[in-house]
């Protein structure tokens, strides 16, 4: 028979609590749903199986990353039409929906994930302790169609399980590897010649590069470079704002990653355009920088990585290594906040294959902290729409390279950085993720800031 496709679709509408809205394609040649628009492609029952062992995202991802469930045309309109019904967590809008309310998510689906992991018989005794008589019905025809013993094992691509306290440092530098040495020449690919892997600041005809050189000299121009200064830069990558800075603002750069790849990349950069004498490239972890202090600091795209147990003494840290009067450019993403819920977040798939351990909070969370640790914040800019089309951009130039990205890593990482990348736009274009650069000072004497009474349009 024939016939997967079309059980799937309606199973779908019954555990989903909404009309499947993409068309699907399983493993015996079957079709259903809308015949135009993209199609999610079901190369095996393990696909299922996945997403039975482990519902929702995270379940999804590691079908993705193994290749049992591809995308036949454009997945961003694809994860687009799912993602109302596929989050973890309803949208604020229909937070206070009415039971079995057809708009508020993942339906009878969700009443399924908090069973499994106690289970150790897996989705089959999950399914018999279901109330809801139609989603019993409803998990056992999948558990039909997927013959779900035994449980997959996860990608190779997912981060090992991590021991040892969050965000210690022998954990941070596990986490900082898995997702940052997977290969100059694989981000060389990806994010071009600048190596800038955070938002860029765009103006209407900017092409990437030119994007992130704006961004780089807007964080310098932020922080009130001059020549002679010292500017410590936290989460170095593969020192783009470290050549920036040292070359066009004449200042002395200290770098900091716990990448040894990042950083021998960055050293290479600074000799070949003699500015070695200028910039410091450490491996390093800035709980251990002791050589304050600096002028400013910059730290683009780190903060994420620090977590909710260790962000006041991040901030404590990077205040305790400023002059008087130094500023620190705080370039971070948030999320925006929920009622009832912990300032702080981890996501299933980015911490299981981007990013481990890292945190989303809100931009009030962050400000509050940096106040807390003896900051004035003195500007916020949102950047949000910049990430969208920065993140496009990396997107294309994946697509582009697809099979040399291939070659340097493996399938399934490429896959990671396609999916990660194109949802993480999607996330940012319709206001689920954004992102900010928060300017703050170091008081000096008697409260002085030393910035003008007015600032001047920093995007001039």
């Amino acid at each position: 028979m024939t016939d997967a496709a079309p059980r799937l679709a309606a199973l779908a509408e019954t555990l989903l609590g909404a009309p499947l809205p993409v068309r699907i394609r399983a493993w015996d040649g079957s079709e259903a749903g809308p015949p135009s628009g993209p199609t999610l492609v079901l190369a095996n029952r393990r696909a299922l199986r996945r997403m039975l062992w482990r519902p929702g995202e995270l379940g999804l991802a590691r079908a993705w990353v193994a290749g049992d469930l591809t995308v036949e045309g454009d997945l961003f309109a694809l994860l687009d039409r799912v993602a109302g019904l596929l989050w973890e967590r309803k949208p604020a809008a229909v937070a206070d929906a009415p039971p079995g309310d057809r708009r508020s998510g993942p339906g009878k689906l969700a009443t399924l994930r908090p069973l499994l992991p106690r289970l150790p018989d897996g989705p089959a005794r999950a399914a018999g302790l279901l109330r809801d008589p139609e989603a019993r019905a409803a998990v056992r025809d999948l558990i039909a169609l997927a013959r779900p013993w035994p449980a997959p094992a996860p990608p190779p691509e997912e981060a090992p399980r991590r021991g040892g306290p969050t965000h210690s440092r022998s954990r941070d530098r596990q986490a900082i590897s898995h997702h940052y040495d997977v290969g100059n020449e694989f981000y060389e690919k990806v994010l071009g010649p600048s190596m800038v892997y955070s938002c860029a600041y765009w103006s209407p005809g900017s092409t990437l590069e030119e994007a992130q050189r704006d961004k780089l000299d807007l964080v310098c121009r932020k922080l009130g470079l001059e020549p002679g200064q010292r500017l410590l830069d936290v989460g170095c990558g593969w020192g783009s704002m470290a050549l920036h800075a040292a070359r066009e603002y004449g200042v002395h750069v200290t770098g900091v990653t716990l990448s040894r790849e990042q950083a021998v990349y960055a050293r290479k950069r600074a000799a070949e355009e003699g500015l070695a004498d200028r910039i410091d490239i450490r491996i390093q972890d800035y709980r251990d920088v002791k050589d304050g202090p600096y002028d400013a600091i910059s730290s683009i795209g780190m903060a994420e990585h620090v977590g909710a147990d260790r962000y006041r003494e991040y901030a404590r840290t990077l205040h305790a290594l400023l002059v008087p009067g130094g500023r620190l450019l705080n370039h971070q993403i948030a999320r925006p906040p929920e009622p009832d819920e912990a300032a702080y977040r981890v996501d299933p798939f980015i911490d299981a294959y981007v990013f481990p351990d890292g945190e989303l909070s809100p931009v009030g969370t962050t400000v509050g902290e940096l106040e807390r640790a003896g900051f004035e914040v003195r500007d916020v800019e949102a950047l949000r729409e910049h990430y969208g089309l920065t993140l496009r951009a990396w997107v294309a130039r994946l697509e582009e390279h697809w099979e040399v990205a291939v070659r340097l890593t493996s399938p399934g990482r490429a896959r990671v950085w396609l999916l990660y990348m194109a949802a993480s736009a999607l996330g940012f274009e319709h206001g689920r993720l954004g992102v900010n650069q928060v300017l703050a000072v170091k008081p000096g004497t008697a409260g002085q800031s030393g910035l003008p009474l007015r600032l001047r349009t920093w995007g001039a």
